[in-house]
């Protein structure tokens, strides 16, 4: 199996500094605003954006993170048996920005079972969308606000994002399947 890195630890920090500049900027502060990540990925990530948020404008997030498996439409094709992870929103969603974390974006249906698992907590003002990675191939109508990186893999190549907190290193690598 072959594989060739896009992205490196440095490249990672940069463009998650970025992105957390952006959503300062386009929500004209930090008011209101709140971050939920997506196991698993989305949850580590989210945790770096919300701690450099915090940082650069000497605040406090609330913060939480979702487990979508019993939303997602295919979840009884993935396993007869799907481990769920916990989902831990703390906060009111209500007048809310949420901005919500992924690692990858690819077809929309982890973003369309997330925003239907937030839906569940509460009714945010609005839901925006942050994501290391953007690979292309859409199913549905779902466009990240918010992207570290777009590439176009061929099909038979996945994108995975390694990070530090479960892997060896921060590393974005596209390996054919």
């Amino acid at each position: 199996m072959t594989a060739r890195t896009i992205m490196i630890g440095r490249d990672i920090e940069r463009s998650l500094d970025r992105i957390g500049m952006e959503i300062v900027e386009r929500n004209h502060g930090v008011a209101n605003l709140s971050i939920v990540g997506i196991h698993t990925g989305g949850v580590y990530l989210a945790q770096r954006i919300k701690q450099q948020i915090e940082e650069r404008e000497e605040v406090t997030l609330p913060a939480g993170t979702l487990d979508i498996t019993l939303y997602r439409d295919d979840w009884s094709l993935i396993s007869q048996n799907p481990i769920v992870k916990k989902s831990d929103i703390g906060f009111l969603l209500e007048d809310k920005r949420v901005i919500l974390v992924d690692d990858v974006i690819f077809t929309g249906r982890t973003i369309r079972a997330a925003m239907d698992a937030i839906m569940d907590y509460g009714r945010p003002l609005s839901i925006q969308l942050a994501v290391l990675v953007d690979r292309g191939g859409r199913e549905l109508p779902i466009q990240p606000d918010y992207v570290g990186m777009t590439v176009t893999p061929a099909a038979n190549e996945r994108v995975d994002v390694l990070l530090a907190e479960k892997d060896t290193r921060d590393a974005v690598v596209i390996t054919k399947r």
